[in-house]
C-alpha cells in the first residue's frame, strides 16, 4: 500500500496533466521505476504516462537516453550533469511534454565522502525546452526512505513544470 502523501502527489500530477493534455515519461536509476510504477497505481494515468526508462547501469543511460560516456566518466552517474542529460534524453526518446530523471545512492552501500548515501540528483525537462535540476542529500535514512523521498521529489518537479507549461490541444 502506498503512503497517502505519495498517492496525493500522484493524483495532483494526474489532475494537472489531464487538464492541460500533458504527457509524461520517467528516466529512473536508483528508483528503478518507482516513479512510473507509483503513477500506475492511480486510475486514469494511461492518459498521461507514456513510458518509463529504467537505466540502472551506465550503459543503459548511454544506450536508452543518450547520456554521454564522457559525462559519466567525468562526473559519474550520480551528478547534476547526468541527471540533466537523462531528463533531456527522455524527452528526446519519447513523444512527451514532461520528463523527470532520478539518479542517486539509495544505500546502504555505494556512498563515498564526496557522494554519500542519500545523495540524489533530479532533472526535469519539458518538450518546450525548460530544464531544472535539484540535488537532495537525504542522508543515510535507509534505502526504502531514500527511494520514497525521491519519488515525492520527482512528483514535485513534474508538478512544478506542468503548472507553467502551456496547455496542449487534445490528442487524437
Amino acid at each position: 500500500m502506498l503512503d497517502d502523501d505519495i498517492v496525493e502527489a500522484a493524483k495532483r500530477l494526474l489532475d494537472i496533466c489531464k487538464r492541460k493534455n500533458l504527457t509524461v515519461a520517467t528516466a529512473e536509476s536508483c528508483t528503478a521505476g518507482l516513479v512510473a510504477g507509483t503513477l500506475t497505481e492511480i486510475p486514469g494515468v494511461s492518459s498521461i504516462l507514456d513510458r518509463g526508462f529504467i537505466t540502472y547501469s551506465n550503459q543503459a543511460k548511454e544506450d536508452m537516453l543518450g547520456v554521454a560516456a564522457e559525462t559519466l566518466k567525468m562526473h559519474g552517474a550520480v551528478s547534476r550533469e547526468t541527471a540533466e542529460q537523462m531528463a533531456r534524453g527522455a524527452i528526446a526518446h519519447a513523444p512527451v511534454d514532461l520528463a523527470v530523471s532520478v539518479t542517486g545512492i539509495a544505500g546502504p552501500d555505494g556512498g563515498t565522502a564526496e557522494k554519500p548515501v542519500g545523495l540524489v540528483h533530479f532533472g526535469a525537462a519539458t518538450h518546450s525546452g525548460r530544464l531544472i535540476h535539484v540535488e537532495k542529500r537525504f542522508g543515510d535514512i535507509g534505502r526504502a526512505e531514500v527511494r520514497k523521498q525521491s519519488v515525492l521529489q520527482a512528483f514535485r518537479m513534474l508538478h512544478d513544470l506542468a503548472e507553467v507549461e502551456t496547455q496542449r490541444p487534445p490528442r487524437s
